[in-house]
C-alpha cells in the first residue's frame, strides 16, 4: 500500500469497533472481537475481527480472519465489501469520507451501508417502552447516586426487553433501559439498551448488558438543549453524573470512546467540555473531539475525573467534592448560572 494508503489503514484501526458497527451491522462485540459469519455481512461466527490492539503489525486492531474461508484483511477490505466490492481508490475516498465524519458539513450522503430497517427498529422498540418515573430503571440510576431529574424525552423503560447472547443462544429478556440516539436535528437514528438484573438494581449477569442498534456515527444520547456551550462524555452513566452535578450545562452521552471522537457539534457551539474516562481510550477521544471542535471554531476544554469516571467520582467521593471538582474545571461564564442553584 501506498504511504497515505498505510495512514489511513492506521487510523481506521483506532476507531475499530465503530468501523464495525458501520459496515458490519450485523455482527457483535464479543471480548475483543467482533463476530460475524462473513465479509458480505452475513450473520454467524466465523470472521472475526480484533477490536483493540496496536495500529500495525501482529495482532493489530482492525485484522480479521474468516475461520470457514482462511480468507484475511484489514478494515480497508470490510468497507470496500460493505460498498459492493468497489476499487481501491473509491475504497481509500470512503474511509476518508468516514474517518471526516465529525465535520459539520460532510462531503457527500452516506452511502447505503446500513440497513434501512435498523432506524425503524430501533424507533419501534423506543416508542414500546415507558416513562422513567417509578421504574427498575429509575432504581438502577438512583443507585449509582444519579440524583439529576431523569425526565427526559431520551430516557424510557421496557419491562421485557429481549437479549439473545449470540446467533445460537436462546433468547431471552430482561428489564432494560432505554436511551434514544439522536442526530444534531433530533431524529431518531437508533436506540441503546442497558439490560438489567430482574431482582435487584444492577446490570444483567450477560455477557453483554450494553447495546446499540441503529446509526451512532456523529450522533448521542441527548439531555438539554444546546445553545452555546455543551459536555459531551462517553457512557450514559457517566453524563447522567455530570448532569447531577452541573444540571445547567446541556450534555451528550456517545455511549463509546470511538463514537465519543466522532460525535457532529452544533454549528452554533462555543465552547465544548469533554468528560473523559481516565484511561487510553479516553485520551484518544479527547484529542480527536478537541482538534474536531477547534477546527470549526469551538473552544474546547477537557473535564477530567478524579477516578475512573464521573460516575465513580459521584459514587466514592460524594456529590460535594465531585461538584467541586467540576465547577473548578470550567470557564468562570459557565460557573455563574451555579450561583444562582
Amino acid at each position: 500500500m501506498s504511504k497515505d494508503a498505510n495512514e489511513i489503514a492506521r487510523l481506521l484501526s483506532r476507531h475499530a469497533l465503530a468501523v464495525c458497527q458501520t459496515y458490519l451491522p450485523n455482527g457483535r462485540k464479543t471480548g475483543n472481537h467482533w463476530i460475524i459469519g462473513n465479509l458480505a455481512g452475513a450473520k454467524g461466527r466465523s470472521m472475526h475481527v480484533r477490536l483493540q490492539g496496536p495500529d500495525y503489525g501482529p495482532g493489530a486492531a482492525g485484522k480479521w480472519a474468516d475461520k470457514a474461508t482462511g480468507e484475511h484483511g484489514d478494515l480497508l477490505d470490510i468497507i470496500a465489501a460493505a460498498n459492493g466490492s468497489i476499487s481501491f481508490p473509491e475504497t481509500l475516498e470512503e474511509a476518508r469520507r468516514f474517518l471526516s465524519l465529525p465535520q459539520p458539513l460532510p462531503a457527500r450522503e452516506p452511502t447505503p451501508f446500513t440497513p434501512s430497517n435498523n432506524a425503524a427498529k430501533a424507533m419501534r422498540l423506543f416508542h414500546s417502552g415507558k416513562n422513567l418515573h417509578g421504574t427498575h430503571a429509575e432504581r438502577y440510576l438512583r443507585g449509582r447516586a444519579i440524583t439529576a431529574s431523569l425526565q427526559y424525552e431520551a430516557l424510557r423503560f421496557h419491562p421485557h426487553c429481549y437479549y439473545r447472547e449470540d446467533d445460537d443462544a436462546p433468547l431471552q429478556s430482561f428489564p432494560a433501559l432505554l436511551a434514544a440516539i439522536t442526530d444534531l436535528s433530533g431524529t431518531l437514528t437508533g436506540v441503546n439498551r442497558t439490560w438489567l438484573d430482574p431482582a435487584t438494581p444492577a446490570l444483567a449477569s450477560i455477557l453483554d448488558p450494553r447495546r446499540a442498534m441503529g446509526r451512532m456515527i456523529g450522533n448521542g444520547v441527548r439531555f438539554g438543549l444546546v445553545r452555546d456551550v455543551l459536555i459531551a462524555g462517553e457512557g450514559l452513566e457517566t453524563v447522567l453524573s455530570i448532569r447531577t452535578l452541573l444540571p445547567w450545562i446541556p450534555a451528550v452521552s456517545a455511549l463509546t470512546a470511538d463514537h465519543l471522537a466522532l460525535l457532529h457539534l452544533p454549528l452554533s457551539l462555543r465552547r465544548l467540555y469533554v468528560a473523559l474516562d481516565n484511561d487510553p481510550a479516553g485520551d484518544m477521544a479527547w484529542a480527536t473531539l478537541s482538534r474536531i471542535a477547534r477546527a470549526q471554531g469551538t473552544a474546547a476544554f477537557p473535564l477530567v475525573a478524579a477516578l475512573d469516571d464521573w460516575n465513580g467520582d459521584l459514587r466514592r467521593l460524594g456529590f460535594a467534592a465531585s461538584r467541586d471538582r467540576a465547577l473548578a474545571q470550567l470557564r468562570p461564564e459557565d460557573i455563574a448560572p451555579a450561583l444562582s442553584l
